[in-house]
């Protein structure tokens, strides 16, 4: 007889697969929309970056959902952090809204890190979501990175409000969040699995002026 874990664990993954056939259709849909401009002779820059976006946001989901089918979930590959740390980036401007926040990406220097690519892409957006969050109406967000020695260091700052000493102490702790509608999960989970990548999270400074997390990770020469 099943226990009621073995039940959840049985119901989570057939979530996770119907889930996973409506994503795939979305990308199919993506595929056609772009054949058919291609057909029609439509260049439009916005809407390609659009389906793309869309097409990169559906393979994250689509990671996240086979997680529930396997512990064996890290897939790492040899990527470029400067291709990663770009494309995150774009994703992240459909959060702007309204808001008048510029998003500047600065990696001077390139480097090859061995990673799940999209995961590794899930912590910067995240981190780059919640630097939006924090900013209430106008600011700008700056993604850099730095090779020292064996390893890079991907910094993203951000100016808006300053994360309080207290909350400080806690967050990356499981559930602990400072936000009305939060769930406590999106640094903890970043956290979580970017040590399952040789890599870590930290917050380096958060003041009035500058707010500012770091990914270091180790990278292949």
């Amino acid at each position: 007889m099943q226990t009621n874990n073995e039940l959840l664990q049985q119901q989570a993954r057939c979530i996770a697969h119907e889930i996973r056939n409506q994503i795939s259709v979305c990308d199919v849909y993506c595929e056609i929309i772009k054949k058919h401009l291609e057909k029609e002779g439509i260049e439009n820059d916005s809407i390609t970056r659009a389906l793309s976006c869309i097409q990169k946001s559906a393979k994250m989901i689509n990671n996240s959902l086979i997680d529930l089918k396997s512990l064996d979930n890290i897939k790492p590959q040899i990527c470029s952090l400067k291709q990663l740390a770009e494309d995150s980036a774009n994703l992240a401007k459909v959060y702007i809204q309204e808001k008048n926040i510029n998003i500047i990406t600065n990696i001077k220097k390139d480097a090859n890190i061995y990673v799940d690519e999209n995961k590794f892409s899930a912590c910067i957006l995240n981190l780059i979501k919640n630097a939006i969050e924090a900013i209430e109406s106008k600011g700008e967000i700056i993604i850099t990175s730095e090779i020292k020695e064996d390893e890079a260091h991907l910094t993203i700052s951000n100016n808006g409000k300053a994360i309080t000493p207290a909350a400080q102490r806690d967050l990356f702790n499981e559930g602990f969040t400072t936000k009305k509608t939060g769930s406590g999960l999106g640094l903890f989970i970043c956290k979580q699995n970017l040590n399952l990548q040789k890599a870590d999270l930290y917050l380096v400074q958060s003041n009035p002026k500058k707010t500012e997390f770091q990914i270091k990770i180790p990278i292949i020469k």
